[in-house]
């Protein structure tokens, strides 16, 4: 039955758990405009909230879930049954949607997509994606807050606290409304990337129905379902980051990590309190690109940290050498109010503290050429960021926005900004890619 007004029929199971999660919907129900029928034919569609803990409720919200098929046709399930979706298909296969208990968005998206929200004048002028401050096709996609390390140059953990995860159902859901507004690249962001979850021991959480992990290689796999670039920032290179690597070698994900190594030397790394040790570094690294020979790896080092040494510089230089990382950004130690390191010993001058930055980069500038060298001849998909009179701008898999490299276009100055092409790449400088194009736009 159709209302200037829609209605919602709602059947509530289970234990008061339940029945909170319940309020919560019907709640939010009410807040947007929505009624709450007290009937089966009086309502657009019923949710009903499962209990499965015993066969007896299981039992009792399939038939529920039955008679709610049988009375109105058009039923979306939640609950804890929902956690088991397949026992719901199997005997209603049917029905509009499931999800799993503590869903409320999940349900409330379910309800949007057959029964559209009343129109609000005020809250419907914002766009479901939210407002944002990056061009319309890419955007960020902060996954986390806070840390858990205690680095001693960082006052990080001392402004916003431990690592506290975003439940991956809520991450997930934004990345999908991103991806609608016309969003072509994600850049998945935190303090620390790698550690997604480990705060709510890896936690289920639910997305489109179907039970997620709150963790970053089933978070990754879920965002390369959206069919949109996703490009990995703050990777801390622990064991657990080895998992991404096919996802990478698949074209699932983009073959890009940004791994904040900070220094190679043992020493000041233990002073730094840093995870991780140079040794493992470099064989992990050769691991990566054996399994994904088209990753692109950048790193942000500190030089002039108090106790470096001369030794250890050289040490850090030569760890450049052996990784060969794509693309590097070097910073003198700087003291930071609150910061554990500035009580350390044997503090660093500042003019060896940028005499080691700059020589770093005039360093790494030979190895980040080589690298840009060897794809001279190849062909890759590009995202246009910008077109001018001269031509397109855009980036490569490679290169994330505004802190590594382009690709310039001559004389594609007809391509949209916001579209992918195919290019060859034919000339780099020391930064930057140079390319003519092959084919445009390439649908996504």
């Amino acid at each position: 039955m159709s209302h200037s007004i829609p209605r919602v029929g709602f059947v509530s199971l289970g234990c008061p758990k339940a029945t909170v999660d319940s309020e919560h919907i019907l709640t939010r129900l009410r807040a947007e405009g929505y009624e709450i029928s007290g009937s089966y034919d009086d309502a657009e569609l019923v949710v009903v909230n499962t209990c499965g803990f015993i066969d007896a409720a299981v039992a009792e919200s399939l038939d529920a879930i039955g008679e709610a098929l049988s009375e109105n046709g058009r039923v979306i399930v939640t609950g804890c049954l929902g956690a088991k979706s397949d026992v719901i298909l199997d005997a209603h296969p049917q029905v509009l949607a499931v999800t799993g208990p503590h869903a409320t968005e999940e349900v409330m998206q379910a309800i949007h997509a057959h029964v559209p929200k009343p129109h609000d004048p005020f809250v419907d002028l914002v766009p479901p994606q939210g407002i944002r401050l990056t061009p319309k096709h890419y955007a960020y996609l902060k996954i986390s807050e806070g840390c858990n390390h205690r680095c001693t140059f960082c006052i990080i953990p001392s402004m916003r606290g431990d690592l506290v995860s975003r439940p991956i159902g809520d991450v997930l859901r934004e990345a999908e409304k991103l991806a609608e507004a016309g969003v072509k690249e994600l850049l998945v962001i935190s303090q620390d990337t790698s550690a997604y979850g480990v705060d709510v021991k890896y936690r289920t959480g639910f997305w489109g129905g179907r039970p997620v992990k709150t963790r970053l290689l089933d978070l990754a796999k879920a965002l390369g379902e959206l069919g949109i670039w996703v490009r990995m920032h703050y990777v801390y290179p622990y064991p657990s980051v080895d998992d991404l690597i096919p996802l990478m070698a698949e074209g699932h994900v983009l073959p890009y990590l940004d791994v904040p190594f900070q220094h190679a030397s043992a020493g000041v790394l233990k002073a730094m309190r840093r995870p991780a040790s140079a040794e493992n570094v470099l064989e992990r690294v050769k691991k990566w690109r054996s399994i994904c020979p088209d990753l692109t790896i950048r790193s942000t080092f500190i030089t002039g940290f108090p106790g470096e040494t001369e030794a250890d510089f050289e040490e850090l230089l030569r760890f450049l050498e052996m990784a060969e990382l794509d693309r590097v950004g070097a910073f003198a130690y700087s003291p930071v109010e609150g910061a554990a390191a500035n009580a350390l010993d044997n503090p660093v001058p500042e003019a060896v503290r940028e005499s080691r930055r700059a020589r770093l980069m005039a360093f790494q500038e030979d190895i980040s050429t080589q690298r840009l060298e060897a794809k001279i001849g190849r062909e890759m998909t590009v995202l246009i960021d910008d077109v001018d009179e001269d031509g397109a701008i855009a980036r490569s898999p490679g290169d994330a926005p505004d802190i590594d490299g382009l690709v310039y276009i001559p004389g594609a100055d007809h391509l949209e900004v916001g579209t992918f092409a195919q290019v060859r790449i034919t000339d780099c400088d020391v930064h930057d890619l140079y390319a003519d194009l092959l084919q445009d736009p390439l649908p996504r």
